[in-house]
């Protein structure tokens, strides 16, 4: 598990530096990444269907639960070894002064340590993950 846990921390620099830009679905759907302050004013495009939120499982899952947490606590295993401090998706007050928008901004553009999606999700799936995430403190 060690070696999984290394090799996981050894190729994020390589990940994020591998990124594109992202191509937006439209402008009302995903941020200008040269205009950080629109992000709050983002309106969600994708409903929180059962389908969506079984893509944004899916999604959250593979890329973002090494961290977050399998169950959104905030204490994934290279959160743990890497000793950062990680939201817990599973209270309410985690997220509630954040927008759709700004979470979406920090999934794809990243924040502090955590290197962004661009690139590697479309601009649809990142919204699936943002309706996943929010559905972990309604359980």
């Amino acid at each position: 598990m060690n070696r999984i846990l290394t090799c996981a921390f050894l190729l994020l620099p390589l990940c994020a530096s591998a990124q594109e830009p992202i191509n937006p679905v439209d402008k009302k759907s995903a941020p200008d990444s040269k205009a950080p302050s629109a992000a709050p004013k983002l309106v969600n495009p994708v409903k929180p269907t059962p389908n969506s939120l079984a893509i944004g499982k899916k999604a959250y899952t593979s890329d973002c639960a090494m961290c977050h947490g399998k169950d959104g606590a905030g204490a994934g295993e290279l959160a743990v070894t890497m000793n950062l401090k990680v939201r817990d998706y599973r209270d309410p007050a985690s997220l509630k002064d954040l927008t759709d928008g700004e979470i979406y901004s920090i999934i794809a553009n990243g924040k502090g340590q955590m290197t962004g999606e661009a690139g590697r999700m479309k601009a649809g799936q990142i919204w699936d993950v943002v309706n996943y995430i929010r559905s972990l403190s309604k359980k």
